[in-house]
């Protein structure tokens, strides 16, 4: 085991601590610490700014986000969704009592295949829920070509498309409506915190009221709602976040190109390209190792750990390999061909504002090592 200080797969970008302590003051001041207070108010317009959205409904986390969305367009019956995804996507579903039926993805994008939905809709369907996998836009137009002629409702866990961009404008503005996290360990955080991008203010009223108990005033609660509320101190580190956002996506990107260019020549890694995008976050740098590597994928994982490396095999195992899932007919492997060997395949490697560029080169030469 080497000595060194780990390189974990990510790590929370954190402006300078002293910077946050005026925005601390101000809510010890005013004593408002949640009920969408200033803070709050304040990161919700900032947020339509940057992302280029008009409504936005901000939350305590993402998975609660994605349980409200499903909520908000009472979606029922089954969703058709992707296996290669963080477990909260289907997990969002059961908690509202909606069948899963998985389907698989394109070996392009790792994102779900449109060829592949219209064979799995029956009369119970009522949506898709496609995933922007590590950021990399899913086809928007075919899915939504789909869901017109099936009449389906479309919403996107963007967990991981946090300002990406597609056609000059934000991908989260396709679908019903998109699902944002926050989590410290996406490319923007406020230590855990979501948002919904709402298409209009009545869908935003909604949302906001089903994240709060269904509250409309002291008196009148028109709906079973749950506390979805973002904290005053997460929205208040959110605004001061929104300062450091672009120069933490540059140094992002500055890491991709580096190592792609020094894994360019070696044999038996394969790196995911372009999904079409205009603008990327880099939030991952998957790398998919292939059957010409001499090492297999967990072999490879182990020899990167041993050298105090932690990449993360992200998504492995698929959600339909999960013992709440693999009873399905649609979570069958023979079914799902294509992420099936993907997990298999799939490591994300160090990727964060702080890492080095010695860091990166060296994790790159004992990848390339083991290839020779």
């Amino acid at each position: 085991m080497s000595n060194s200080k780990p390189i974990y797969v990510t790590q929370p970008y954190l402006p300078p601590l002293e910077d946050f302590y005026p925005y601390l003051q101000q809510i010890w001041d005013n004593k408002i610490l949640t009920n969408g207070g200033p803070f709050h108010q304040q990161l919700e317009q900032a947020l339509c700014e940057y992302l280029g959205v008009d409504h936005l409904a901000l939350f305590s986390n993402g998975t609660l986000a994605l349980v409200t969305a499903l909520q908000a367009l009472r979606i029922t019956g089954e969703v058709i969704t992707t296996p290669y995804s963080f477990v909260a996507t289907a997990h969002s579903l059961l908690w509202n009592g909606i069948k899963p039926v998985f389907v698989d993805v394109d070996p392009d994008t790792l994102n779900l295949d449109p060829a592949k939905i219209e064979a799995a809709i029956t009369p119970h369907t009522t949506a898709i829920m496609p995933v922007h996998c590590y950021g990399n836009p899913c086809n928007v137009e075919a899915i939504q070509k789909i869901a017109d002629n099936y009449n389906l409702r479309v919403i996107y866990d963007a967990a991981h498309a946090f300002g990406v961009k597609t056609d000059g404008g934000s991908v989260l503005r396709h679908g019903d409506l998109s699902v944002l996290s926050f989590h410290a360990t996406k490319v923007f955080n406020t230590f855990e915190g979501g948002a919904i991008i709402c298409p209009d203010a009545k869908t935003k009223t909604r949302i906001d009221h089903l994240k709060n108990f269904g509250f409309v005033d002291e008196v009148t609660v028109v709906a079973p709602g749950i506390n979805g509320k973002m904290s005053e101190i997460n929205a208040a580190f959110g605004v001061l976040q929104l300062h450091h956002i672009d120069e933490a996506i540059a140094r992002r990107k500055h890491i991709d190109e580096l190592y792609r260019t020094l894994l360019s020549g070696v044999r038996g890694i394969s790196c995911l390209g372009n999904a079409g995008q205009d603008a990327s976050n880099y939030s991952y740098f998957p790398i998919l190792v292939e059957d010409d590597y001499p090492l297999k994928r967990d072999e490879l994982f182990q020899k990167l750990r041993d050298q105090n490396i932690i990449a993360r095999r992200y998504f492995y195992p698929l959600i339909s390999d999960f013992p709440m899932y693999r009873g399905l007919p649609s979570a069958h492997r023979e079914n799902l061909p294509v992420a099936t060997r993907a997990a298999q395949q799939i490591m994300c490697l160090p990727i964060y504002p702080k890492l080095s560029d010695d860091d990166a080169t060296r994790i790159v030469q004992i990848i390339a090592e083991t290839s020779k």
